[in-house]
């Protein structure tokens, strides 16, 4: 019922709005690994000469979802380092404790930063891949009826409030190279598309038309905007130059269209529409407009996608309940879903190493944040605390 209802809302708020609008050295081989590996297994020695470092590189090596860190047995690596001030080297080595390689990181002001960076290096060498150097976007319900916008490190530390509108901010996406968040603002009776950047913390509306404006979503080269707006009394997928002018419209007809996302090329958005059966699903259709394409989704309905950086689709899948699942045009990744706890699970975004996926949980009255592992299906929660989270967005390194 969790997606169903948001869809419906959707709907409705569509409907009340156009109404309210009348009135160094490394082994020479990288490793990459396909889905269906395990995970390394890593003994970490510590980081000497820095206890505050030496415990954020432990934190980054188990929460990078890349090794498996064990304290005994025969690993597949070792690492252990040297810090001074807030830099830091770390030595891979193997599970024989021959060196592979030194990685090195640092930050004047941050402990925690030097180590994603060292740890990223890791990743980046040996799986070509990297994640502890990006973040996530979230709402928070500070209060009843009240959403706001928070940003914090891809494990959950560091969290800070974005906005303050006392008013219901949702659907955080991030902007070109991730210097800004776009989100939907409720604002008496309207609801405008909202670009907050992050160096200045400036606002500016991206749109503001009559009725239902939302779902915004920045092209990844920055010069487009897709957004669903209620023209013509109808709910539509329409997109529109980042720097103003008109937005044109790629949808028409009956069907709801919700929750655009952009293909790594730009070449594409998927969207969400109740066209047809009336029951969400997936499709796809060019920036420029043109035939619409059906994605091959699991379950009776389908929402909330997430295109990663290698071409794959994540979605809520109605199965029973609600869960996660991937579409792999490849054929590699299985189309099943990739969930086993129970709840009602939503808005997946995918991290930039293509592997993990934040998402909503929904159970009982309680929404919280997750990371998933989409290759294991384990899953944990990103963010402690009583107040509800909901709409993460991953961003790309930064």
């Amino acid at each position: 019922m969790f997606l169903a209802k948001k869809f419906i809302a959707v709907k409705m708020l569509a409907a009340l709005l156009t109404v309210a609008a009348f009135v160094p050295a490394q082994a020479q081989v990288t490793v990459v690994k396909s889905w269906s590996d395990k995970n390394p297994k890593l003994i970490f020695k510590g980081v000497s000469g820095n206890d505050q470092m030496s415990k954020a590189v432990l934190s980054d090596l188990q929460n990078c979802g890349w090794f498996d860190v064990v304290t005994s047995g025969t690993p597949d690596f070792i690492v252990s380092g040297t810090a001074s001030g807030n830099s830091v080297n770390l030595v891979l080595a193997n599970g024989a404790g021959t060196p592979m390689g030194t990685y090195s990181g640092s930050d004047a002001a941050s402990a925690s930063t030097a180590s994603h960076r060292a740890v990223d290096a890791i990743l980046k060498k040996n799986f070509g891949v990297s994640i502890c150097c990006s973040r996530i976007a979230f709402c928070v319900e500070t209060g009843r009826g009240i959403k706001e916008i928070y940003i914090a490190d891809y494990d959950g530390q560091n969290a800070r409030q974005l906005t303050r509108n006392n008013s219901l901010s949702v659907e955080p996406d991030w902007g070109h190279n991730s210097k800004s968040i776009v989100y939907t603002y409720y604002n008496r009776g309207s609801t405008d598309v909202v670009e907050l950047d992050l160096g200045s913390n400036r606002t500016r509306r991206l749109t503001q038309l009559p009725g239902l404006n939302a779902g915004g979503a920045i092209s990844p080269n920055g010069q487009s905007l897709a957004a669903i707006l209620s023209l013509n009394d109808m709910v539509d997928l329409y997109v529109k130059p980042v720097s103003g002018g008109a937005p044109r419209r790629l949808t028409s007809g009956k069907a709801v269209e919700a929750s655009p996302c952009w293909s790594p090329d730009g070449g594409q958005i998927c969207f969400v529409s109740d066209q047809g059966s009336g029951r969400p699903k997936l499709y796809t259709i060019s920036p420029s407009g043109g035939s619409i394409s059906r994605v091959p989704t699991i379950g009776s309905e389908a929402a909330s996608p997430s295109w990663s950086n290698d071409g794959k689709v994540a979605y809520s899948a109605k199965v029973g309940n609600y869960t996660i699942a991937v579409h792999d045009p490849s054929g590699k990744f299985p189309a099943k879903s990739i969930i086993e706890t129970s709840g009602d699970w939503d808005t997946p975004s995918w991290a930039p190493d293509n592997r993990h996926l934040v998402a909503t949980r929904k159970a009982g009255d309680t929404t919280t944040i997750y990371v998933i592992d989409t290759w294991t299906g384990k899953n944990r929660p990103v963010f402690s605390g009583r107040m509800n989270t909901s709409y993460p967005s991953w961003s790309e390194l930064y």
